[in-house]
């Protein structure tokens, strides 16, 4: 049976996707073999996973309904058809995420179907550990993946200068925003975009110091005088012209098309390895991408390989043996393989991996590799982030990184801020 994916959902922004909601969509019901999909990403992602689906249900019949948005809207409009006992049957999940929607019971243990339904049997037990809470696995990893820095090649050749490698430091990216500056290219363009209020930045930044954002136990794992040196190094790059202005960055809505190396307002940026991929799709300039800055020539430890996302279930308990069977087929099929690339990251399945390898185009394989071949860049996955991470990120760290960024605050009075209300959360949660 056909596959109904509404495709405009993307296109109407946030205002008009809360009154869609607000309208009601159609809910999920085990008697007539319909599930509901819901994921962010981009058109190129959307694109893949229509024709994933497409082949699933020309194979297994049946009717899939799905949306996608931009990430900003995605976690308020799947929040909303959660409360509202709306949820959808297949979920897209962040690692972030995964801790509260699991311990809120918004989404579904999976383990009854593994050997049954959901074929697990040559994935990584890493990535199968990353999608486990309190022992139960809740979500199944659709890609490996790390940060990493997305660059414009083609901006890099027009100031005359090396782009960043492996080694590159912060203070290295000083040196070539100078060039940038002085070569005033594209009208101003800078060499790196704002990523003080970029969670996954700083937690890389203080694992290179020996520190976490969190704790095991669900704590921040590093005080004021950290968070004061990171928002002082920022504001030095800001001042220097080296990163974006805060005006610049404040265009950036989370949508893949307003970033700011798409926009042309930098040539770097916090990114990660996936989605070189995606954003090639959309760039006509020559991209890669390499690991995030060093805090000091030799330091390493900083990146790790981490589920990209995860799909997990929710929704009608009598649709989740469907679900599982729909999710097994996602990661497994070598055709769904074929389709799907890189795009969320290294397939799981050593047998998928295997088969899919030699088929890559040129950028899939910068993406495999890089992740492959971290080095000593390379540290141990952190635990899951506490429940309150999603709030601390969004509505603190972005929010205080701004304020700075436009002079509102000081760096001094933002670090302090900002730990002080992220313990506040954290123990609140």
């Amino acid at each position: 049976m056909t596959l109904r994916f509404d495709r405009r959902q993307f296109l109407m922004g946030s205002s008009a996707l809360a009154a869609a909601g607000a309208m009601g969509l159609r809910p999920a019901f085990g008697q007539d073999g319909r599930l509901r999909l819901i994921f962010w990403g981009g058109q190129d992602r959307a694109d893949r996973t229509y024709k994933v689906a497409d082949l699933y249900t020309e194979q297994n019949g049946g009717d899939i309904e799905g949306e996608f948005l931009a990430w900003n809207d995605y976690w308020t409009k799947l929040a909303t058809q959660v409360a509202g006992g709306n949820a959808p049957n297949i979920i897209q999940m962040d690692y972030r995420y995964i801790v509260e929607y699991a311990t809120r019971s918004a989404i579904r243990p999976l383990d009854q179907f593994v050997g049954g339904p959901l074929q697990l049997t040559d994935f990584d037990e890493d990535q199968l550990e990353g999608g486990k809470v309190g022992g139960q696995l809740f979500g199944i990893s659709l890609g490996a993946n790390s940060v990493a820095v997305l660059v414009n090649n083609t901006a890099f050749e027009e100031v005359g200068v090396e782009p960043p490698n492996r080694d590159s430091t912060y203070d290295d990216y000083m040196a070539m925003g100078e060039a940038f500056n002085s070569a005033n290219i594209r009208g101003g363009m800078k060499a790196i975009s704002d990523a003080s209020g970029t969670e996954p930045m700083l937690d890389n930044w203080l694992r290179q110091h020996g520190l976490a954002l969190y704790t095991a136990d669900g704590k921040l794992g590093f005080g004021e005088e950290e968070a004061v040196e990171w928002f002082r190094m920022w504001a030095s790059l800001r001042e220097a012209g080296v990163c974006v202005d805060a005006e610049s960055q404040a265009l950036d809505t989370g949508a893949m098309e307003s970033t700011m190396v798409i926009l042309g307002k930098s040539a770097t940026m916090p990114s990660n390895s996936n989605q070189l991929v995606a954003y090639q799709a959309i760039s006509q300039d020559d991209l890669t991408i390499v690991n995030y800055p060093r805090i000091a020539a030799g330091a390493g430890g900083g990146h790790y390989r981490k589920p990209s996302m995860f799909f997990s279930v929710g929704g009608s308990e009598a649709n989740a043996q469907a679900a599982a069977e729909f999710i097994s087929f996602f990661v497994n099929n070598p055709d769904a393989a074929q389709i799907l690339g890189v795009e969320r990251g290294i397939p799981c399945s050593a047998a998928v991996r295997e088969a899919l390898a030699p088929t890559l185009d040129e950028k899939s394989q910068i993406a495999l590799n890089f992740v492959a071949n971290l080095g000593d860049l390379l540290g141990p996955l952190p635990p899951p982030p506490p429940p309150a991470a999603g709030e601390i990120d969004s509505s603190l760290l972005r929010t205080i990184s701004q304020e700075i960024a436009f002079g509102a605050r000081s760096p001094e009075d933002g670090a302090r801020a900002f730990v002080t209300d992220a313990t506040a959360i954290l123990e609140r949660a």
